[in-house]
This record gives structure tokens, sequence and C-alpha cells, in this order.
């Protein structure tokens, strides 16, 4: 575990928190969302292309995807991507990995994606498992992404 992860122990469920990302490549992102609608997709893939351990990317593609298997399959990557650097930070599958840390977004909004693309293509199984899961890792989950 390196000193920028996180597991915070409490009388209750530990808390993970990833690491940020590097402000180099934050940069990157920032300038990929900041473009036009028809370059912004091509410039967030060039960043999941650079760095494909940035969760923040994968959710983008996930989100900005029209089609629906793309958007399954890039939230797919960035919820998998996710368990690995959760395992990192010293998660043991269980505890929390709340919304209000920043660098846990990306992980939560693939795992959301991912829920709502399961849904779309008839995964109800999947899409109750990441509905829970994204319910037991923020108890808040619902109110704390708006």
């Amino acid at each position: 575990m390196t000193p920028e992860h996180s597991v915070q122990f409490t009388s209750g469920s530990p808390e993970t928190v990833l690491d940020p990302i590097a402000p180099e490549l934050a940069a990157a992102l920032d300038a990929a969302r900041s473009l036009p609608p028809d370059r912004r997709r091509e410039a967030v893939a060039a960043v999941a292309a650079r760095d494909p351990r940035c969760l923040q990317a994968w959710a983008d593609l996930a989100e900005l995807s029209e089609d629906l298997i793309d958007r399954y399959a890039f939230a797919r990557v960035g919820y998998h991507r996710g368990l690995d650097a959760l395992r990192a930070a010293g998660w043991r599958g269980s505890g929390y990995v709340r919304w209000h840390h920043e660098p846990n977004r990306g992980f939560l909004r693939s795992l959301h994606s991912l829920k709502l693309a399961a849904g779309a293509i008839g995964e109800s199984d999947e899409e109750q498992r990441c509905d829970l899961f994204l319910r037991q890792l923020d108890p808040e989950w619902e109110s704390a992404r708006t």
C-alpha cells in the first residue's frame, strides 16, 4: 500500500480512499472534457490509452458513449480496474468507498454506469448486484451525488 492510499479504520467498517490521479493526467482529462461534444469522446479515449488505470476516463467514456454495448463495456472496464485499485489500496472486499472522496468517484461512476447499462440490456441480476454494491460501498449513495 502506497502512502497515498488510505484505509481509514473507525469503530465501524473501514473506509478506503483511492489515490488521486496525477496532476498532468487530471489536466489532460479536463482538457478532453472541455472539447466540443463531437471531439470529446476521442480525446477522453486518448487519456484512457495513456493511462488505462485512470478510472475517471473509463467512467467518462461510459457516460459519453451513445452505443449501449460500448457504454456497458467501458463501464465494465472501469469497474474491474477500480476493483484492482481498491485492492491495491488495502480494501479487502468490504468496507466503505464513499462518493465524498473525489478519487473514489471514477470507480463509483463506472459501477453506476454498469448498473444502468446492465439494466438496459436486460441483465437484471447484474443491475441488482450493482445497485446493492453501490449502497454497500456508500450508504448515502443516492443523496451523495446531488
